[in-house]
């Protein structure tokens, strides 16, 4: 054989292995707020699936849906509320059949750990005390949305919507939390549990709609079989044994 035709080989060969390791490659669209949940589950997945490997996309859930809209390369969308998932549903891109709650959460209002002033109720946060107000942005970030639908029963929205401080994401709000740059914020129960030296709860806030994590299967899923494991192995009492560690409620 040449020296030319071992070349070619090699190079052909060089372009093929790539690929076939990234056969059992499972790409998960999630929530931010499922960030250090998701990251435990992983190797648990992958010890009772040999072959199979996770590949993690956090963000808010409207910017992930976008993506996948536009074509981004994912198997499984995990939303950190009903409504991104509806859209994603109404868009063809997931199976209604396909799609399972698999978690539950709180909404709380958080305060730096190091603040003199902890609210008590939702109305102090439109008192002069806070003027700059953490909260993820309504029209990509579900704990937004749930945020404003809260403050507009209260008829609090509009007093405390020029305070607010948009945040990409819900670790985004957490973030100026735990910095400081803002004088409270709203999050997740399980991201305020992330960071409890930096930051306060100060009091919980009840929703008109429980928070529920959906998750599903896409339809134009690269590996449509092995993402279905997944899904299936997060309602197995290991992985929800995690999650539950996390501060994540039952659906």
């Amino acid at each position: 054989m040449s020296t030319l035709w071992r070349h070619l080989i090699f190079l052909t060969l060089c372009a093929v292995l790539p690929l076939a390791a990234r056969a059992g490659d499972v790409v998960v669209s999630a929530a931010a707020s499922m960030t250090q949940a998701l990251r435990d589950i992983a190797p648990l997945f992958e010890t009772a699936h040999p072959g199979a490997r996770l590949r993690l996309n956090f963000g808010a859930s409207g910017a992930l849906l976008t993506q996948i809209a536009r074509g981004a390369p994912a198997d499984v969308f995990l939303s950190a509320d009903a409504e991104t998932m509806d859209q994603a549903q109404s868009r063809g891109l997931v199976l209604r059949e396909q799609r399972r709650d698999v978690a539950s959460n709180a909404l709380v209002v958080i305060v730096p750990a190091a603040s003199n002033r902890v609210p008590q109720a939702l109305a102090e946060l439109a008192g002069a005390g806070y003027e700059r107000i953490a909260i993820g942005l309504p029209a990509s970030v579900p704990v937004g949305r749930y945020t404003q639908g809260v403050l507009e029963a209260a008829n609090l929205w509009g007093a405390i919507e020029p305070k607010m401080i948009g945040a990409n994401n819900v670790r985004q709000a957490l973030d100026y939390v735990a910095r400081a740059e803002v004088d409270a914020g709203f999050v997740y129960a399980t991201d305020a549990a992330i960071l409890p030296d930096k930051v306060r709860v100060a009091f919980t806030v009840p929703t008109a709609q429980p928070i529920r994590y959906p998750v599903a299967v896409l339809v134009g899923a690269p590996n449509p079989q092995e993402a279905a494991r997944f899904v299936d192995f997060l309602f197995t009492p290991a992985a929800q044994a995690v999650l539950a560690r996390h501060g994540f409620g039952r659906p």
